[in-house]
Order: C-alpha cells, then sequence, then structure tokens
C-alpha cells in the first residue's frame, strides 16, 4: 500500500524538503561529473574538487536515500517466512521488524550525531548505546576539506559560529558529516511512521509488496498475446 502523504503542514514541509534535496543532490552530482569529463577529455584538464565534491554529495544521496525508501515502502526484503502466516500473524511480525527498526535507526542516529558534534564545536552524547548526558571534547570545527573552496558569502555565517571567529579556506568538515545526523534523524522519523501504519492497519509489511513483480508479469503476458496475435494468419480483403 502507498504511503499517505502527510495531513499536517510540518510532515509536507519536511517531505518537500527531503524531496527537494534528494533532487538538488542527484542534479548537482550529475552536472559536476559531465563538467569534469568535458574539461578532461576536451580541454585536457581538471575539475580539482569535483572528486571530493561528488563524494561527500553521493554520502547524502545514500543516506537520504535510506529514509526515502522507507517512506515510500520500496526497500526489498525476504517475506518467504512472513507470507506462511495469515494476516494477524503477518501483522504481529510487520509491528516487531517496526520496533526493531526504530531501535536501530535511533543507535544510528545516536551514534551520527556523536561522530558529527565534534566538528560543529557541539557536545556528542554519552552513554554506550542510551545517551545519559553530554560530553565535554575538544571542539574540531576547524577541521576543513582538501579541495573544496568556501564560498564567500558562507564564510561569516560558519566562521562566527563553529571556529571562534576564523576565516575557512575550504569548506569545514561539519557541512558534508551533517548528513550522519540528519539522515540518521529522518530514518528514525520514517520508521516510527511505518510502524505506525502497520499498527493502524494501513499496511503489512516495512518491505517492499510483490506489486511491481506482478506488474512485470502482467505485461509480459499481454506482450505474448501481442505477438500470438501478429503471428496469426490475416485474412485476405
Amino acid at each position: 500500500m502507498t504511503p499517505q502523504a502527510p495531513a499536517s503542514r510540518l510532515g509536507r514541509a519536511i517531505d518537500s524538503a527531503e524531496e527537494t534535496l534528494i533532487a538538488i543532490t542527484i542534479g548537482a552530482m550529475t552536472l559536476i561529473t559531465f563538467a569534469n569529463v568535458v574539461a578532461r577529455f576536451g580541454f585536457n584538464d581538471n575539475i580539482l574538487w569535483a572528486l571530493e565534491m561528488t563524494s561527500f554529495l553521493f554520502a547524502w544521496l545514500v543516506l537520504l536515500g535510506a529514509s526515502y525508501a522507507v517512506k515510500k515502502n520500496a526497500h526489498l526484503g525476504v517475506d518467504a517466512l512472513v507470507n506462511l502466516f495469515g494476516p494477524a500473524g503477518r501483522r504481529a511480525l510487520g509491528l516487531l521488524a517496526g520496533v526493531l527498526s526504530v531501535l536501530y535507526a535511533a543507535l544510528l542516529l545516536k551514534g551520527g550525531w556523536d561522530f558529527f558534534a565534534p566538528f560543529a564545536n557541539l557536545s556528542p552524547t554519552s552513554g554506550r548505546f542510551i545517551p545519559t548526558g553530554f560530553e565535554d571534547v575538544r571542539g574540531q570545527g576547524w577541521y576543513e576539506s582538501l579541495d573544496i573552496d568556501m564560498p564567500a558569502f558562507l564564510n561569516p555565517l560558519f566562521s562566527e559560529w563553529f571556529n571562534e571567529g576564523e576565516r575557512y579556506e575550504k569548506i569545514p568538515l561539519l557541512i558534508p558529516y551533517a548528513a550522519l545526523p540528519v539522515g540518521m534523524a529522518l530514518l528514525l522519523l520514517r520508521f516510527v511512521q511505518a510502524t505506525i501504519r502497520i499498527w493502524t492497519g494501513e499496511s503489512l509489511m516495512l518491505i517492499a509488496s510483490h506489486e511491481a513483480e506482478d506488474a512485470v508479469e502482467e505485461a509480459s503476458r499481454n506482450a505474448d498475446k501481442d505477438e500470438d496475435g501478429d503471428d496469426a494468419p490475416r485474412k485476405e480483403a
């Protein structure tokens, strides 16, 4: 079952921001890669920062795509065991999978925040699995990328907030590393929403159904029918 559009204004805003960011990321990766290919083979030159930029964008795309696939019920899975049960059993297993996925996403969010926080001069959480507070660590907001120049209009904002007023020559690593807490927060949100859909009966599983496979089989059958019709002898006028 296709997930319904969120009813709240906040939900629609989050969906719109997520889809827009994914589209911008894919578009930027395509343009940068194309420009670098043209520069290399057309002008025997190279865009120095292209590889690093596309690597950072790809990381953003993968983490955002994980949550987006949960929202669209597009993750693949094995349902051989689930299909042995009736509707009640499938719902119970779906709820169990949803709860485990929520816990897993929460752990990923904690780990993502703890890795990202020092690069933004923020405090990671204490505790191995469950946050018990915040730890004081040495800030690493001055860490920069290797090749990507910092846009001049962003420097005043980022340097004041994250680098004690010191200007950046290259973009700070906190920008690409922010994909971890952002992506994991969205993944947690989507798993919570998916689990609620199973609880309310709007869906039975977290994984993709066989609708696409059935559609392919139906299209194949229709194609076979068309071929049989074409091969049939035509009546002469």
